[in-house]
C-alpha cells in the first residue's frame, strides 16, 4: 500500500510540474515577444539593444531577467519531470505520450537555451558559440552544412544572430508550447484514468494493494 501510495503522490507531484513547465513556457514566449519589440538582431547592436532595454525601457530589466530566468528554470524543471515519471514507473505503453512529450520539451529547452548563447552578443557568448561551431564541423558528412547553416556560410557575423534568432523565436519556442501543453494534457487523461480504475476497485482490493 506505500508503494502504491507513493506512486500515487508521484504521478500527482507529475502533474504539478507539467503546470509549472507549461507557465514557464508561456513567460518565456511573452516576455521574448515583448524584449522583439526593441531587441535588435544584429552584431553589435544586440548588446546595444539589450543595454538599452535594462536602463531606459520601463520595466524592461525585468522582463529580460523573466526572459532569462524562466528558460533556465525550464531545463530544470523539465529534467526533475523526467526523474519523477521514472520513479513513479510512468514507463509503460499508457503513458508513451507523456514520455516522448516530455523528452522532446527538455531537448526543446536546452535548444533555446543553445540558440540564445550569441543572442546578447557578449565575449563570453562569442567564444562560446566559436567552440560549440567547433564541435559542430566535427560531426562527419554533416558538419560543415550545418555550420554553413547556422553561420550562413561565413564567419559570426549579423547573418548569424538573425539565424540564431528565427530559430530561438519563431521555430523552437512555438514547439515547446505546443509540448507542454500536450504533455500536460496526457498526464491529466492519465490521471483520470487511473483514478476512474480506482474507483471501480473493490474496497478489498484496495486495502489488500
Amino acid at each position: 500500500m506505500q508503494s502504491t501510495q507513493f506512486d500515487r503522490i508521484l504521478r500527482r507531484l507529475a502533474t504539478i510540474l507539467s503546470v509549472v513547465i507549461l507557465t514557464l513556457c508561456l513567460i518565456d514566449l511573452t516576455t521574448g515577444v515583448l524584449l522583439s519589440f526593441y531587441y535588435e538582431p544584429t552584431a553589435g547592436g544586440a548588446y546595444r539593444s539589450l543595454k538599452m532595454i535594462n536602463s531606459t525601457v520601463p520595466y524592461g530589466w525585468l522582463f529580460h531577467k523573466a526572459h532569462d530566468f524562466s528558460g533556465n528554470s525550464l531545463i530544470a524543471i523539465a529534467l526533475i519531470q523526467l526523474v519523477v515519471m521514472f520513479l513513479a514507473r510512468q514507463f509503460r505503453k499508457s503513458w508513451l505520450t507523456a514520455w516522448i512529450s516530455g523528452i522532446f520539451l527538455t531537448l526543446s529547452a536546452i535548444a533555446l537555451d543553445w540558440t540564445a548563447m550569441l543572442l546578447d552578443w557578449t565575449q563570453e557568448g562569442y567564444w562560446r558559440f566559436s567552440i560549440e561551431l567547433g564541435t559542430i564541423e566535427a560531426i562527419p558528412l554533416i558538419g560543415g552544412q550545418l555550420r554553413d547553416i547556422l553561420t550562413g556560410g561565413g564567419t559570426i557575423n549579423t547573418i548569424t544572430v538573425q539565424h540564431l534568432y528565427a530559430l530561438n523565436s519563431y521555430i523552437i519556442s512555438p514547439i515547446a508550447l505546443l509540448l507542454a501543453i500536450v504533455h500536460l494534457a496526457a498526464l491529466l487523461w492519465q490521471e483520470k484514468e487511473m483514478y476512474s480504475n480506482l474507483d471501480q476497485l473493490p474496497a478489498a482490493s484496495l486495502v489488500e494493494s
